[in-house]
């Protein structure tokens, strides 16, 4: 009211500026803004308004880069009219920033402005609006100190109310046509009465004289009285008639509120792929069809659709009556009003009232529901469908309040409880200290304290817990008889600290018992369903995959409906170098006559999207309905970028993105879709071409099976890759190549040779990682030799899938053995232990509650921070029990000599200083922003969102070790490595045993017992190696005082693999890890130094270590691990087997 009236804001919404509170503010600031407006537009509400606003002020609309776009300014200037520069980026021209900036000179009596070079005559008329698309965009510093920034983001409040009118106008068009009269009723009306106040005070103003003398003024003040009272007596009749609408009106708002609920869940869908961008556009479109799906109103068409075949039928008098048409069409033409007939009749509605209307909008919340997830479910990615399923379930049973928000943030962050007491003995091999201080946390739920003490019937009933949690399904199974009747939703908690394996299952199975089957099963994709709900404005955007193709289903449909290459009706453009104005003109044409356009690959023309975006911009403005654009991009990704950083990056623009119906039809990925693909890719043909058929047919379904094989292993994260290897067809069908040339040149097979050409060239030119080029071929010693034509085993760890004989099969035979032969999948047949598995379910549940915690900041999901204030006690707890900083200065005064063991020592002091400073920095300056000492920055807001989702904050792990752990486990590993360091350096010798996992950099101090052995033995240390000796100690009182030579350590885990503990001093060796058990913990290590000469490999393995489960670039050194006489290494390279430094689950 201060900075607008009611008139004014009764002229905007007649404008179209949206009616609700968020969107009059922004209009009232823009309005009143001294400096000129930039406007965050994603749903581009506010640019409709400024467009129909600024029209009377001969509104010119510009782009940055636009060839006149300094004339258009120049012009504007001088005779005062407004500009709008409508989607920029993140960017000003420098041209503009004088009139950004705002900064005008004076020459004489005018005021002038520079712009380029000239000076222009400045009109104080003259108004300058931008506008962005982009959602969340970053501009310069000087951008924002000189413009008023605007957020025009639709709010969900907002949004419920356009889609409730929305609603309302597709079940009730009457009253939302009344609706709309009233409301244009009452803007007139306060238009009205401020048109009439002002004329009075003008006339009273201007009145001369004694007022009562002035008869005309009087009758002028009665006769808008008059009016005033006739307006307002009006406008009382039309708000009570309102009134009533509203009443009406509000039963279908639960409709509303659901078709909001699920955009701001689309819109928050972009924090977890740069992919997931939608309009708000499209999404009204998708609402508009969903509620005609189930529309109660009947257009009668039928019968004036049948009405001329019914005269025709007999041929003569047809044309007869077709010569008579004068009389009848001009009875027709002067009678509109039948013509509007059939419009009322379509309009005729059937009131519901009672339970008829609350079941009739209970049906249209679920259609909305399945309309939206469906439009929204065929363009995730396959990994991401349970994810947004169970998100949808999660935001939905919390509205409705289902579930509690605070037991929502217990099931997603999984807190520990800071003061558990130790594990009891009789649990201990079931959870671990961790998963107890989580359980503590939970059973202060009320669901579990209904049930009684969580921890303590665990430790009384510890062989029913034992249980379920050994069986294969926990899921499925009944808990101990006191927590039984737990709901599925308290249920998960359970699975989420105790079983993260079984969570994708259990999800499965409670999305299906709140939303149905159809929000799991997914039906294949249908090209022609989904061109049913295109247009002209809307392309088409195809996810490419390796193995799924959309070319064919695109021209497959273009023929269908009479688009061919031959006509002209369809053009496919594969884009790259060159192709950029024959896609332009393709587009223009197409638009104008009606083509089809296809344009593949345009992820590999990064700098000419923009130029698509305004060319679609363009035709969407011509295009005739027949008129389609299809296009098609791989995913982001970049090399050396984890996957999960790979997958935020902007390939394609926003724009394109929110106005395209995405289609991620992903290839099935298990093993045997993988073969049965990888042999569809050679022909008959191409067998026929070889001089050895027979080895030609072996050696390629080896091939395939490799290539299956080398797909389906990356699913298991870094136990099976430590990256994301791009392995495509294009690998397997120039190897197929490279192998029909080689057995045509040779007289025998040259074994050896393939392995090296398909291994390190053709597949081993993407990996970069030697450990995993180890595992590649690794694969190939297994598969490429001599025994494939003997019937040998083609799966490494199975023997249930054989090699066929090749002299006996043809094409189709093999066809049909993979069909009818191939086994169930498992982990065997990669090689893997079955913990594998456990360890894929473990991160794939882990990864759907990260990207629930990720995604819970808006819409009504659970979880998330916001409030620093709430990271208080926290901040408290962990300043309380920070170590404090080493005294570098004391310690260097009482040391003696300079060993390579006291370096080590020294340096990782230094480091730790360097964290722990780092830590009580942070946590004090935020503490001062909590108390409102310091202004609070984006690091402060960042470190308090990690403390309230216990996680450890960016700057913390900048200066630490590589780690997985949350920040509870973190800090209380941080701990220990205090405490070992305060203890080795008030020592300043050697601790009985080191736990080596506790250093920044254990390399460094593997290199010290390389270093000592060198000095000792006066050799290089070039040419010193690390070898090690598994002891059958787990405890350091068990371990003689010193070692015969080197040095104990401890602290390793074992993953891919278990240990097997020798009897007296021999050694043991490593062998099959136990079910469920991931990363069993070694015994305490000798690890001494030899020269390289003197080592010996046999019955070792090269066993690396990696100091996390990421490994990759954790990679520390390999060692020496033995194995059991009768072993061999090709089967522990396949497993995957490796030390770890940490646990991450510990």
């Amino acid at each position: 009211s201060i900075l607008a009236t009611d008139a004014q804001m009764a002229s905007w919404n007649t404008q179209g500026l949206p009616s609700d509170r968020i969107s009059g503010e922004n209009g009232a600031i823009m309005t009143n803004s001294e400096r000129w407006c930039l406007i965050i537009d994603p749903q581009m509400q506010g640019i409709v308004w400024i467009r129909k606003k600024e029209e009377d002020n001969k509104l010119q609309i510009t782009r940055m880069g636009q060839k006149k776009m300094l004339q258009i300014f120049e012009l504007s200037i001088d005779h005062g009219a407004s500009v709008l520069i409508e989607n920029m980026g993140e960017g000003i021209d420098a041209v503009l920033q004088p009139v950004i900036a705002r900064n005008t000179l004076r020459r004489g009596s005018k005021k002038m402005i520079k712009l380029g070079d000239k000076e222009i005559n400045y009109s104080p008329n003259f108004r300058l609006f931008m506008q962005t698309k982009l959602s969340n965009p970053h501009y310069p510093p000087e951008i924002q100190a000189e413009c008023t920034l605007i957020n025009f983001t639709v709010t969900e409040a907002g949004l419920e109310d356009q889609l409730l009118f929305l609603v309302v106008v597709l079940e009730r068009p009457d009253l939302a046509r009344t609706k709309s009269q009233l409301i244009q009723q009452q803007n007139e009306f306060k238009v009205k009465l401020a048109e009439l106040e002002a004329l009075l005070l003008e006339k009273l103003a201007n009145a001369e004289g004694d007022i009562l003398d002035d008869a005309d003024l009087i009758i002028g003040l009665e006769d808008a009285k008059k009016t005033s009272d006739d307006v307002k007596e009006k406008a009382v009749i039309a708000q009570e008639t309102q009134a009533r609408i509203d009443e009406t009106m509000e039963f279908y708002r639960p409709a509303g509120s659901r078709g909001a609920l699920f955009f701001f869940l689309m819109m928050d869908l972009a924090k977890c792929h740069s992919f997931y961008k939608f309009s708000l556009d499209s999404f009204v479109v998708v609402v508009t069809r969903a509620i005609n799906s189930i529309s109660l109103r009947k257009p009668k068409e039928v019968p004036v659709e049948e009405a001329p075949p019914a005269e025709g039928e007999e041929g003569a008098p047809a044309e007869e009556e077709a010569a008579e048409p004068d009389e009848d069409d001009d009875e027709e033409e002067e009678a509109p009003p039948e013509e509007a007939e059939p419009e009322e009749e379509e309009e005729e509605i059937i009131e519901l009232t009672g339970k008829e209307l609350t079941q009739r909008v209970v049906k249209l919340s679920e259609t909305i529901t399945m309309f939206g997830f469906n439009y929204t479910r065929r363009g995730l990615f396959d990994t991401h469908k349970l994810t947004v399923a169970s998100l949808l379930m999660f935001r939905l049973l919390q509205r409705q309040g289902k579930i509690d928000k605070d037991e929502m943030r217990m099931l997603v962050m999984a807190p520990v409880d800071p003061n558990a007491p130790p594990v009891p003995e009789n649990v201990r091999d079931m959870v671990s200290d961790m998963m107890w201080s989580q359980l503590r946390s939970v059973e202060n739920v009320e669901a579990f304290k209904k049930c009684g003490s969580l921890t303590s019937n665990m430790e009384s009933d510890s062989l029913g817990w034992k249980r379920w949690y050994a069986a294969e399904k926990a899921e499925a199974e009944d808990l101990p008889r006191s927590f039984r009747d737990l709901s599925s939703f308290h249920r998960l908690m359970l699975l989420r600290i105790m079983r993260p394996d079984r969570l994708g299952s259990a999800l499965t199975e409670f999305v299906h018992q709140e939303l149905g089957t159809d929000y799991i099963d997914q039906p294949p994709f249908d090209m022609e369903e989904t061109y049913a709900e295109s247009s002209n404005f809307s392309p088409f955007f195809f996810v490419l995959f390796p193995g799924s193709d959309p070319t064919p289903m695109i021209e497959g449909l273009a023929k269908k409906l009479g688009k061919t290459s031959a006509n002209g009706g369809f053009v496919n453009i594969s884009m790259g170098q060159g192709q950029e104005d024959v896609a332009i003109t393709a587009l223009k044409t197409g638009a104008e006559v009606g083509n089809w356009v296809y344009l593949a690959n345009i992820h590999l023309m990064q700098a000419w999207l923009k130029d698509l975006e305004r060319c679609l911009e363009i035709v969407d403005e011509t295009s005739v309905p027949e008129f389609r654009v299809f296009l098609s991009s791989e995913p982001p990704s970049a090399s050396g970028v984890a996957p999960e950083v790979a997958c935020m990056l902007e390939t394609i623009p926003e724009p394109i993105l929110q106005k395209c119906i995405k289609v991620s039809d992903e290839a099935p990925q298990d093993l045997k879709s993988n073969l049965r693909r990888a042999f569809s890719k050679f022909s008959p043909d191409l067998i026929d071409e070889c001089a050895k058929p027979k080895e030609f047919k072996a050696c390629l379904f080896a091939l395939c099976f490799f290539h299956a094989l080398v797909l389906g292993r990356r699913r298991f994260g870094p136990q099976g890759y430590s990256r994301n290897y791009p392995f495509n067809d294009g690998d397997l069908t120039i190897s197929g190549s490279v192998l029909k040339n080689y057995l045509n040149a040779y007289e025998n097979v040259p074994w050896p040779d393939l392995r090296y050409m398909f291994g390190d060239i053709m597949y081993g030119g993407h990996i970069t990682d030697p450990w995993d080029r180890r595992c590649t071929n690794a694969y190939l010693q297994h598969l490429i030799v001599p025994d494939l034509l003997a019937n040998m085993n083609l799966a490494p760890g199975s023997s249930v899938f054989k090699s066929p004989d090749a002299s006996k099969l043809g094409y189709a035979q093999y066809q049909k053995y993979i069909e009818e032969k191939f086994p169930g999948e498992a982990p065997q047949m990669f090689g893997l232990h079955s913990n594998a598995e456990i360890g894929y379910l473990t991160n794939q549940g882990n990864s759907i509650f990260g990207a629930v915690a990720k995604l819970s900041g808006g819409g009504g999901g659970g979880g998330g921070g916001g409030d620093i204030g709430a990271s208080a006690a926290m901040i408290t707890n962990l300043l309380a029990t920070l170590p404090l900083e080493l005294d570098m200065f004391e310690i260097r005064g009482r040391i003696d000599g300079l060993t390579p063991y006291v370096i080590v020592s020294l340096q990782e002091s230094e480091r730790m200083n360097v964290l722990l400073a780092e830590i009580k920095r942070s946590l004090l300056e935020l503490e001062l922003g909590i108390s409102g000492a310091l202004n609070v920055t984006d690091m402060m807001e960042a470190l308090a969102d990690d403390l309230q989702t216990n996680k450890v904050n960016a700057g913390w792990e900048k200066r630490a070790y590589p780690s997985l752990k949350p920040l509870s486990n973190w800090f209380a590993d941080l701990i220990l490595r205090v405490g070992q360091l305060k203890e080795w350096t008030d020592a300043l010798s050697l601790l009985k045993s080191l736990w080596v996992a506790g250093f920044f950099n254990p390399m460094s101090f593997l290199t010290a017992v390389m270093q000592v052995n060198a000095r000792a033995t006066m050799q290089p240390l070039d040419f010193q190696v690390v070898r090690i000796f598994v002891t059958n100690a787990r405890e350091t009182k068990d371990l003689p005082d010193v070692p015969a030579q080197g040095v104990y350590i401890h602290g390793f885990y074992m993953e891919g693999a278990g240990w097997e503990e020798g009897k007296g001093d021999e050694e043991g060796y490593i062998t099959d890890s136990k079910i469920k058990d991931l990363h069993p913990e070694m015994p305490i290590i000798n690890a001494f130094a030899i020269l390289d000469s003197e080592m010996s490999w046999e019955n070792m393995y090269n066993c690396p270590i990696f100091v996390t489960a990421v490994r990759g670039a954790t990679f520390v050194l390999a060692v020496n691990v033995r194995m059991d006489a009768d072993d061999f290494e090709l089967r522990w390279i396949l497993a995957g087997a490796a030390f770890l430094l940490s646990d991450d689950s510990a």
